[in-house]
């Protein structure tokens, strides 16, 4: 299948849902309340800008989310890296890893706001925690699955000291799963986005519970899809980078 017919069979998979959930909301069998059709996506977006929310909300969810997103990458990747390159630290927080892994973003809301209050500092270390574990299991299988005949012929033409081989093999072999960690935290950042905001900061997640709470629902539709977008934007342009990145794999 070449690239532009699986485009195209996208595309029409995308429209042919719109068109089945416009058809189901306009046809009586469920309230438009209970479920607001696609065509109320574009008023209710003109009435929020026109009243100044909607980029206000963006920006406000996008800084905490841009803050956690580093966070969380820039520690995840570092501690996975030197993890894997010490296999005695490894071995000796395995357990720790699997006991705090397993504990979700969510669970951590009391705690966050003891630290920080009800503040964009909050939300950020929400966002960054999902982000960190993604990234930490991520890079460190990335670094132990580089090839050791790699290092070993590295080795051979000298680069004998650890920044060598570091610079040379080591990252260079493991940047595609490094990489890879880096798009799935950038995902699951704008996932955990609503849920840092669910108690009270301002940004999306804060409008989303405003709007429910008054059963405007199209509203609430609105900001999923600005979610989506926001998702598909930062994801279009990391690809974007990471194949300028890889470029010598090619």
């Amino acid at each position: 299948m070449n690239t532009a017919h699986r485009y195209a069979l996208s595309v029409t998979g995308l429209v042919g849902f719109l068109v089945f959930w416009e058809a189901i909301s306009q046809s009586g069998w469920i309230s438009t309340t209970l479920l607001p059709p696609p065509s109320s996506i574009a008023p209710s977006l003109v009435s929020e800008i026109q009243e100044g929310i909607w980029h206000w909300m963006v920006w406000a969810s996008f800084r905490h989310y841009a803050i956690g997103f580093f966070i969380g990458s820039f520690l995840g990747v570092t501690l996975g890296v030197l993890v894997a390159l010490f296999p005695k630290v490894e071995a000796s927080q395995a357990w720790l890893a699997r006991v705090l892994r397993p504990i979700p973003p969510l669970a951590w809301i009391p705690f966050a706001i003891i630290w920080f209050g009800i503040s964009e500092t909050a939300a950020a270390f929400i966002i960054s925690i999902g982000i960190f574990w993604i990234n930490y299991f991520t890079a460190m299988a990335a670094v132990q699955a580089v090839d050791k005949d790699l290092i070993e012929v590295a080795r051979a033409f000298g680069h004998r000291t650890f920044p060598a081989l570091l610079k040379k093999v080591i990252l260079p072999g493991a940047a595609p799963g490094i990489l890879s960690g880096l798009r799935a935290g950038l995902g699951q950042g704008w996932m955990t986005v609503v849920a840092a905001e669910l108690f009270g900061i301002e940004g999306i997640g804060q409008r989303m519970m405003e709007a429910s709470g008054l059963l405007a629902t199209d509203v609430v539709i609105l900001y999923m899809f600005s979610i989506a977008l926001l998702y598909g934007i930062s994801d279009y342009i990391f690809v974007s980078i990471q194949n300028k990145i890889l470029a010598w794999q090619r």
